[in-house]
């Protein structure tokens, strides 16, 4: 009788002591969540410059300064646009284009951009059979692809994009000898290109309207 008194004794002083470490709030709780029926659905936020969850990264990496109104402007024109998804198309695109040019692909040139710019590029190539070379090039890496202007003009969208790269590039004659170029060094290359579409059109590519270098 006596050990079931000192049991009870023990009982109750370990159970108060559980309520002196659990049984009182001290103001630093979190609250509990809500049973999943009572929660508040959450509200989706439209994509911004400043909302970009594909990307996992703040948005001055993806969009310089003066062309953050434009990409707002395009993407309150048409939801469905995206910057990150863009940039990677234009980097696809980068890569794309400069291997037609350098392959001499005029078919694949024609649907990646626009015809003043196709008409450049197949005239260049033009020039480069006349005089019997062919290019060994090849896109070693894009460094960095940022948004550096941007701007709807009606129901057009263009976007210049800033493209640093690394290129390596070799000329060779018509004997194959190398007269330009080195395999082994690679050159930092800085391209801006500017990239059109019709919003909310039944194309949903983008193609190449203007290049230059930075």
């Amino acid at each position: 009788m006596f050990l079931l008194v000192i049991l009870a004794m023990i009982a109750g002083f370990m159970a108060l002591q559980l309520y002196r470490v659990l049984g009182k709030r001290t103001g630093h709780e979190q609250p509990l969540p809500k049973p999943a029926e009572d929660r508040t659905p959450l509200t989706l936020v439209p994509r911004t410059v400043e909302t970009i969850a594909e990307s996992r990264e703040p948005a001055s990496r993806l969009v310089e300064p003066r062309a953050e109104a434009g990409v707002r402007t395009i993407i309150a024109a048409d939801s469905n646009f995206d910057v990150a998804q863009f940039l990677q198309g234009a980097q696809a695109a980068y890569r794309m284009i400069l291997e037609a040019y350098w392959q001499g692909d005029e078919e694949q040139l024609d649907w990646l951009t626009q015809a003043e710019v196709r008409d450049a590029f197949v005239a260049a190539i033009a020039e480069r059979k006349e005089a019997g070379h062919t290019l060994e090039n090849r896109v070693v890496s894009i460094e960095k692809a940022v948004i550096s202007d941007a701007a709807l003009e009606g129901k057009v969208a263009r976007i210049t994009v800033r493209f640093d790269a690394d290129i390596v590039a070799i000329t060779r004659d018509a004997d194959s000898v190398v007269i330009a170029g080195s395999m082994t060094d690679a050159v930092d290359t800085h391209d801006v290109w500017t990239f059109t579409r019709t919003l909310k059109s039944s194309d949903p590519n983008w193609k190449l309207a203007d290049t230059d270098e930075a």
